[in-house]
């Protein structure tokens, strides 16, 4: 039996699955987002992953994995043992693209497209690829005995900090934040004003839910290729554990948002699905079913508590919820390792609830902490930068108009776009815009 050429075939198939979740991402992205951007959300979508490959292709593997990975100039098709260089890149840049891809969902509705380009060459080119070079790649965490097995912090929680220094940067979309008069006694006494938060509802919310059904198929081989062997007999418990996570997640975050709203709520159980494959992707390999359900019940709690938290305390406008549920349940998930992880289940280590004491506690977190600064602050430095030299939001009129028209020149929805924008300017002015 030819080992080698059975783990290559398992890992370019998980590698084709990983690619999907591009899709999948672009179908929730568009779905949580108003039609008028639809074409632009799809856009840096595709951008992602084609600039996203140059770049990491150029410069990013390199600094993950060695010098003379650059423009894979190293590489080669023959090998003794283990994978080759190109199965390796092709499983590698998948991910890549989708740290990249977590940013456009909470920086969209107000963002140049031409600034977004220049974001999507740098973190593909470094601040993603610095992570992966000191956990997957030999670095100090992986010298303290870090545990990401498939990029809970390399990839979603690069993604999600990311996304978070960028909508800190470009402020809300308008109309997300308003001023309400509640008070004016009429002697002459300054009028009282309330801030009052509005909901800007997506267009489609079956193509925010197929999104996730895309992402949750991919994430099958997101979290099992990532044994990168096709005989490890280790990758149907790691299914069942992403599985069963994100169950839990869904449910949990159906049932919390429902005691909190009075209603189930549809984005909360879709976000709640996705935190939940999010906080299983670092310990999907070292931790029982069972902690598995309770890791994912877990984040679908916390990306709920999260979501209110940056929109209510911090005024963070995050369209898609995407720093909630990839920076923060990527962190729980994380920082989960250090409690749930089973030696018995493979992996050589023990969490804290398992015997392990506190030391893998420690280094979880202190990875979680560490990439969390990088992170954001070489995003906030990046998204400045932009900003001041080549400007990083649209005008005020373009974005009530819509990226689609002035951005790309085009309408998603043919004979839709008008009345929309029509309807957004009446209530813009305080008036009640009814379709006759």
């Amino acid at each position: 039996m030819n080992i080698v050429a059975i783990d290559t075939i398992w890992t370019l198939i998980a590698a084709i699955l990983v690619f999907m979740m591009q899709a999948g991402f672009a179908m929730l992205e568009t779905g949580f987002t108003q039609s008028k951007n639809a074409a632009n959300i799809m856009m840096k979508n595709l951008m992602d992953f084609s600039i996203g490959t140059l770049a990491f292709w150029m410069v990013g593997y390199g600094i993950m994995f060695g010098v003379d990975s650059f423009f894979l100039t190293g590489a080669t098709a023959q090998v003794s043992e283990g994978l080759s260089t190109f199965t390796t890149w092709m499983f590698h840049v998948v991910f890549a693209a989708t740290a990249a891809t977590i940013v456009s969902g909470a920086v969209a509705e107000r963002t140049q497209f031409k600034a977004y380009l220049i974001y999507t060459v740098f973190i593909t080119a470094l601040i993603y690829p610095v992570v992966g070079r000191w956990i997957w790649g030999g670095g100090w965490l992986s010298d303290l005995g870090f545990v990401d097995f498939a990029g809970s912090t390399v990839v979603h929680s690069v993604g999600g900090w990311a996304g978070l220094a960028g909508a800190f940067v470009l402020g809300p979309r308008i109309g997300k934040y308003v001023k309400k008069k509640v008070k004016n006694s009429g002697t002459g006494a300054l009028a009282v004003f309330k801030e009052e938060i509005k909901e800007i509802s997506g267009h489609s919310v079956p193509l925010a839910a197929l999104g996730v059904f895309l992402l949750w198929f991919g994430w099958f081989g997101f979290n099992a290729g990532s044994t990168t062997s096709g005989v490890d007999l280790s990758i149907a418990r790691i299914m069942v554990t992403t599985n069963l996570s994100a169950a839990a997640g869904a449910v949990a975050a159906l049932f919390f948002s429902w005691l909190a709203t009075g209603k189930p709520n549809i984005s909360h159980s879709l976000n709640g699905a996705i935190a939940g494959l999010v906080a299983i992707t670092a310990g999907c390999a070292t931790v029982s079913p069972l902690s598995a359900a309770i890791i994912g019940f877990i984040g679908g709690v916390v990306v709920v508590l999260s979501t209110r938290l940056f929109e209510r305390k911090f005024k963070i406008d995050d369209p898609v919820g995407a720093v909630s549920a990839h920076g923060v349940a990527g962190a729980w998930g994380t920082i989960a390792v250090g409690l749930f992880a089973d030696s018995q289940l493979g992996g050589g280590l023990d969490g804290l609830f398992f015997g392990g004491g506190f030391y893998q506690l420690f280094v979880q977190t202190l990875g979680v902490v560490a990439v969390f600064g990088w992170t954001i602050v070489t995003s906030l430095v990046l998204f400045y930068a932009i900003d001041r030299f080549v400007g990083l939001r649209v005008s005020k009129d373009e974005e009530v108009q819509g990226l689609d028209i002035t951005e790309h020149g085009v309408v998603a929805y043919s004979g839709f776009h008008q009345d929309q924008v029509a309807a957004e300017k009446w209530q813009s002015m305080g008036e009640i815009f009814t379709k006759k």
